[in-house]
């Protein structure tokens, strides 16, 4: 990785550690909370908490705003990843063992990083192909079942579609990972959770008990909001493949945990797809990205402090803290180590 990712790696980890707890965690709710209810109540849960730290934060002038070009990508970020694939998500936990759905959370690496290459212009080397490749077997090994008609796993197949769709919603959030985090999390949060709740009263789906309830939203809030936030933070530096990447470990604790709550033997399907997964996440989270670029003349608004792509100059003379505005930039040529963030987003 390149110099100065460390930070936005830490917010990829804790992403990852906090959204890997969530699928077993959420496996148990399903014994008494219907999936679609669920998954709206964990994401009010989730714009509740973005909400309330965005209040506790209090100043916002250094994060740049959303603005109307912004809209459709937040709409695409929301409905993909706030709405359908949560729902999806739910109706795969209730048909599959805890541990083994958390593994195949993988997936969702592969899909951020294939849409990322083919509608993106991220590149993918030799590294992070044979990583998508391992990932791609591991899922595939997990989703077979001999007995079923197709010799596959509905609840499986259920679990690696909610990771094509939050790998939608990643290149989605991609696009705007330079503006306000809270702002996006409170729309994604509050907007898609929303619009669940109205498709699970609509489909008659009554509401848990108050302590239920409650048990749920603060499950949302600690592992969608906050570890939505985390990731959008690091979206913004290390580009959508490779905060996926990391955000893979997500599926190893999380499997970790659903072994702890129900401990059992696991099938070879497991045992096979552990190995591979593993070094598969390894593989992306330690590529190293380094060539010739160029940056081409362009002006954007986003959090940023005074380095060697942020040469302009200050009125006010405000120009040691970190700030947002829109800025130009003037037209540069040069090689170092770098990430897919918003400043190296050039074709390959």
């Amino acid at each position: 990785m390149a110099t100065g990712t460390r930070t936005p790696i830490l917010f990829a980890l804790l992403a990852a550690a906090l959204f890997g707890a969530s699928a077993p965690l959420a496996k148990v709710l399903l014994d008494t909370v219907p999936p679609v209810m669920l998954a709206a109540l964990l994401y009010i849960g989730a714009g509740l908490a973005v909400v309330g730290v965005r209040l506790l934060r209090g100043r916002t002038d250094r994060e740049a705003p959303l603005v109307r070009r912004d809209l459709p990508w937040l709409a695409g970020s929301a409905l993909a990843g706030g709405f359908l694939a949560p729902v999806l998500l739910m109706f795969g936990l209730a048909a599959t063992p805890a541990a083994t759905a958390s593994l195949l959370l993988n997936v969702e690496a592969v899909a951020t990083a294939l849409l990322a290459a083919a509608f993106f212009s991220e590149g993918i080397g030799r590294r992070l192909t044979a990583a998508l490749g391992l990932i791609t077997a591991a899922g595939m090994v997990l989703s077979f079942d001999p007995a079923g008609t197709l010799g596959l796993s509905f609840g499986a197949l259920g679990v690696v579609g909610a990771c094509a769709l939050w790998g939608l919603d990643n290149n989605c959030a991609r696009q705007i990972s330079g503006k306000d985090p809270f702002a996006i999390g409170t729309v994604k949060g509050l907007g898609a959770g929303l619009l669940s709740l109205l498709v699970a009263l609509t489909l008659g789906n009554p509401l848990p008990p108050l302590t239920t309830v409650l048990l749920v939203l603060v499950l949302g809030a600690v592992c969608y909001g906050i570890s939505m936030v985390s990731f959008l933070l690091a979206l913004r530096h290390l580009g959508a493949s490779r905060t996926a990447g990391i955000f893979g470990l997500a599926p190893f604790i999380g499997a970790g945990i659903a072994l702890l709550i129900s401990p059992a033997l696991p099938d070879w399907q497991f045992i096979v797809a552990l190995p591979l997964m593993g070094l598969g996440a390894l593989l992306i989270a330690r590529e190293h990205h380094d060539h010739l670029h160029i940056h081409e003349p362009a002006t954007h608004a986003h959090r940023h402090r005074h380095d060697e792509h942020h040469r302009h100059g200050h009125e006010d003379g405000n120009e040691a803290e970190v700030h947002a505005h829109a800025h130009v930039h003037q037209r540069l040529e040069h090689m170092h180590p770098h990430t897919p963030d918003i400043h190296h987003r050039h074709r390959h």
